[in-house]
């Protein structure tokens, strides 16, 4: 019989690029929030009972900047803990590299309390070489010149759900 471990939670991250400009879309969490205050992160969520990683990835981004993205490729996986390293916070996630036409049109929600466009070197600037946001933007835009464009596109017509 095996031991109660605990239970783990999905979670999805948007890290939300705008081609024109070359920049990242940074949030800061909001004060109101129970972990992480005034850290920066990209669009973030948990995967609700009964969703796909996909339905949540898109219900997390109009929730939290009111907008619809392009789902370009999936950047990586992520473990992490919510606060305590114990079971009941750990949290499995999958990140989706997105792309929006007008960065304009976002409207953030009351989960954060301010937003910056950033370049991939601006980002390293602000942030330290390990912050896990630092080294996902790495990874993306080396996906990002690596990838053929056909095969992003295949991605925004298909989705990742194989199911």
């Amino acid at each position: 019989m095996m031991p109660d471990v605990g239970r783990f939670q999905c979670g999805v991250a948007a890290l939300i690029y705008h081609p024109p400009t070359q920049t990242y879309l940074l949030l800061q969490r909001a004060r109101k929030l129970e972990y992480g205050y005034g850290q920066w992160e990209c669009v973030t969520g948990r995967v609700n009972q009964g969703e796909s990683f996909e339905t949540a990835l898109h219900r997390e981004v109009l929730e939290e900047i009111g907008v619809r993205v392009q789902v370009d490729f999936i950047i990586g996986t992520t473990r992490f803990y919510r606060g305590d390293p114990t079971p009941d916070n750990e949290l499995l996630g999958v990140k989706y590299a997105c792309t929006i036409d007008d960065r304009d049109a976002i409207t953030i929600s009351e989960e954060h309390s301010a937003i910056r466009w950033l370049t991939a070197s601006q980002v390293s600037e602000l942030l330290p070489a390990d912050h896990w946001l630092t080294r996902t933007i790495e990874r993306a835009e080396l996906m990002r010149n690596a990838l053929p464009p056909a095969l992003i596109e295949h991605f925004r017509a298909t989705g990742f759900e194989t199911d």
